[in-house]
């Protein structure tokens, strides 16, 4: 870890403390249930850990139910032939319960008929992010115990699904390691960097600790891990800052938390929305931004990976990659998916310098942009354009030669060239669309045409 990056996260933290925003989301049970809600501890009385088993169902998904004996697992509405899904909460400096969680369950029982149990770990989270970290090894004891009497009951370890937030990644990878990598799926959603970005694989998750691990990052410059820890990581907008969340400090505690969090609101929305969140692997953000990565080939074998509950993530082979990053692009706001689209430039000639073309979409009172540039001596020029609506609902393409810097005299320049444009991913030509005739293109004027594109 570089020079002082301990210090902005025990600042980081301390300010979170401080201001204490987030909300705990209670919810009264009504007096004929019996639910039982998160715990809430405080600074005085966090750090020992005390871990509440809440199961939901699809009966009653707002109604935990609290397991700790065999025996109330099997009085209640369980079902050991469904898959179980772990809920496992990350850091909780101010000892209350996470403001997502509700939403969180309600969404996973609506988008899957599954056994859904929440680890209430609000003790133990609570107060020195360091503590909280000191208690990951127990917890995950205690969770493989709990999982144990699952098991017991007849419930598949290949049916199980631990999603971990933040440090309950972590965890998670912890449970998996212990039931030796034959658990069915782990996924993390933005796990935690501090203490483990340098940890060993036996410490931290890691693509051996199920069948399959997916992860989720959204703060890699910050609160989040910056290296891959699953068989697919998706790094979202780069995986470091996300549309919409705030650019300075004065915003206080959504400025250190809103990429962070940003991971779960991705994975809710994939499950409420049939758009999908895709991602393509790639090298590295910029080289998938240039248009370097486009079809999923290599090594997913043109399958490529989807946020969401579907099986490998929709990765079609055997055996898995380890480690692969694919990136992705969102909108600001819910539901995030975007439709990526190559966009290509060939010029009738070659130029003595580099040709940059801004390429505009516009759709249903939406624009996007995308600037390419064409190297000099080379006709030929791409880049990646994401846009909210799919590209046969965009009507028109706007296209802008960018003026040399001259001061002395307006450039007059104009270039000549070939558009066209590709939903991706670009698996074959068939889908690619070309305007009809030549773009003459004069320095610093927009040029504007239809798109006539027929939906797939």
């Amino acid at each position: 870890m570089p020079p002082g990056r301990w210090e902005r996260c025990f600042w980081s933290w301390g300010l979170l403390l401080w201001l204490g925003v987030e909300s705990t989301g209670d919810v009264l049970p009504t007096p004929q249930t019996k639910c039982t809600d998160f715990q809430n501890a405080n600074l005085l009385r966090g750090t020992s850990l005390r871990v509440q088993f809440l199961l939901f169902t699809t009966s009653d998904p707002s109604c935990g139910q609290l397991v700790e004996e065999s025996s109330d697992i099997q009085n209640t509405g369980f079902n050991a032939t469904l898959e179980t899904k772990l809920v496992i909460h990350g850091f909780r400096a101010l000892g209350t319960k996470p403001s997502w969680i509700d939403k969180f369950i309600g969404t996973l029982l609506q988008a899957t008929d599954a056994n859904v149990v929440a680890v209430d770990w609000v003790y133990g989270s609570t107060g020195v992010y360091f503590s909280a970290v000191e208690n990951v090894i127990k917890l995950g004891l205690e969770i493989s115990r709990f999982l144990s009497k699952l098991l017991a009951l007849g419930v598949s370890q290949s049916s199980v699904h631990i999603i971990g937030v933040s440090l309950g990644a972590h965890v998670a990878g912890m449970v998996g390691h212990f039931y030796k990598g034959q658990l069915g799926r782990i996924t993390g959603l933005d796990p935690a960097g501090p203490e483990y970005t340098r940890a060993s694989l036996e410490e931290r998750l890691d693509a051996g600790d199920a069948l399959f691990v997916e992860a989720i990052h959204t703060d890699t410059d910050n609160l989040g891990i910056r290296i891959p820890v699953g068989h697919v990581d998706y790094f979202v907008n780069g995986g470091q800052d996300q549309p919409g969340c705030p650019i300075f400090i004065h915003a206080g505690y959504s400025y250190l938390i809103c990429d962070h969090m940003r991971a779960v609101h991705l994975y809710i929305s994939a499950l409420e929305n049939s758009c999908p969140l895709m991602a393509f692997p790639c090298t590295s953000y910029k080289a998938f931004l240039a248009g370097h990565c486009l079809d999923c080939f290599n090594p997913f074998l043109l399958s490529c990976p989807r946020i969401g509950l579907v099986e490998q993530g929709g990765v079609k082979i055997e055996p898995l990659p380890k480690e692969v990053k694919v990136y992705l692009q969102t909108t600001s706001k819910a539901p995030y998916c975007v439709h990526h689209n190559l966009v290509e430039f060939y010029l009738q000639e070659p130029r003595n310098r580099d040709t940059c073309i801004t390429v505009t979409f516009l759709g249903s009172n939406v624009t996007s942009s995308v600037k390419i540039t064409i190297p000099r001596q080379h006709r030929h020029g791409k880049g990646v354009i994401a846009h909210p609506n799919p590209q046969c609902q965009i009507s028109q393409v706007k296209l802008k030669f960018q003026a040399s810097h001259r001061v002395w005299k307006k450039d007059r320049t104009t270039i000549i060239g070939k558009f066209c444009t590709a939903p991706l991913p670009v698996n074959d030509n068939k889908n690619m669309v070309c305007l009809p005739e030549p773009v003459n293109l004069q320095a610093s004027e927009t040029v504007s045409h239809d798109l006539k594109i027929t939906c797939i």
